[in-house]
């Protein structure tokens, strides 16, 4: 085990901020980290206690929690800005960071994230996983999958469109090698070829896997959010290279507010069961 004081950073936060779906809380104060092909135990404290190796911790998880960012020069700029409600969402969602995800899992997990609430996504996630022993498994492992098959662990209407992802991805007609190579735009346009991914869902997987800080996902959230406090048109340009790090203080924020605003402080941290 080894410890870390770490800024900007809070594992509880992160977990409900909707960006990932394999953080767990398993104790008060205990939380299980499933990325990459590994599991990490984070307890969180005044400091972090981290159940690995400092090696480990080096390779994979410095880069997965994007530790080599400094968020403090994002937070200055909001501040600077004057808005006052972006700057309310840096101060409640202080610890919030983009994570570093696996390109493949996070494709998978935003087409079944559609229309759906996080506590059911994790679960079909973790049914998903079962068989390859909490891992999750690759589009080969997935090759002879029915659509039969991914219904059977909750994916309805969405099963076709893991069928057609797998089978596109082995056949080579998606490259995930490519994809990477892709500037924002271009990127998402490459997905939204794709049956099943829009254009809500390409902005996440671009944000929160091949971390293109610039996009900014618009679900009902965003959306109320603007319409709510800025008349409709939210000024992206004055945030446009960090847009989708602004998006997730705006979401965590307009989610997990009312718990605070009703006095229920604690209550945000319950895992919540809202639809994306």
């Amino acid at each position: 085990m080894i410890t870390k004081n770490l800024q900007d950073f809070d594992i509880e936060q992160i977990a409900n901020s909707g960006q990932c779906f394999r953080i767990t809380q398993i104790t008060p104060g205990t939380w299980a980290v499933k990325a990459l092909g590994h599991t990490l135990y984070i307890i969180k404290g005044n400091e972090y206690i981290f159940d690995c190796t400092e090696e480990e911790f080096a390779r994979i998880w410095y880069n997965y929690f994007d530790l080599g960012t400094d968020y403090s020069i994002y937070k200055e700029i909001i501040r600077y800005s004057g808005d006052r409600y972006l700057i309310d969402a840096i101060n409640f969602g202080h610890g919030i960071r983009i994570l570093r995800q696996d390109l493949w899992e996070t494709i998978v997990s935003f087409i079944i994230s559609q229309q759906n609430n996080i506590t059911r996504i994790k679960k079909i996630i973790e049914r998903l996983c079962l068989p390859f022993d909490g891992i999750f498994p690759s589009p080969a492992l997935l090759k002879d999958y029915s659509e039969d098959d991914f219904k059977a662990i909750g994916l309805g209407y969405r099963a076709k469109y893991i069928v057609s992802i797998v089978r596109a991805v082995l056949d080579g007609i998606f490259d995930l090698h490519y994809l990477k190579t892709l500037p924002t735009q271009e990127a998402i346009r490459y997905l939204q070829k794709f049956n099943g991914i829009g254009a809500k869902v390409a902005n996440c997987i671009v944000l929160f896997s091949l971390h293109k800080i610039d996009a900014f996902p618009i679900d009902v959230w965003i959306k109320r959010i603007i319409d709510k406090h800025y008349s409709s048109k939210f000024p992206i340009e004055k945030y446009a290279p960090f847009a989708g790090i602004v998006q997730q203080y705006m979401f965590f924020y307009e989610r997990c507010k009312k718990d605070v605003d009703t006095g229920d402080a604690s209550a945000y941290h319950k895992e919540r069961g809202l639809g994306l």
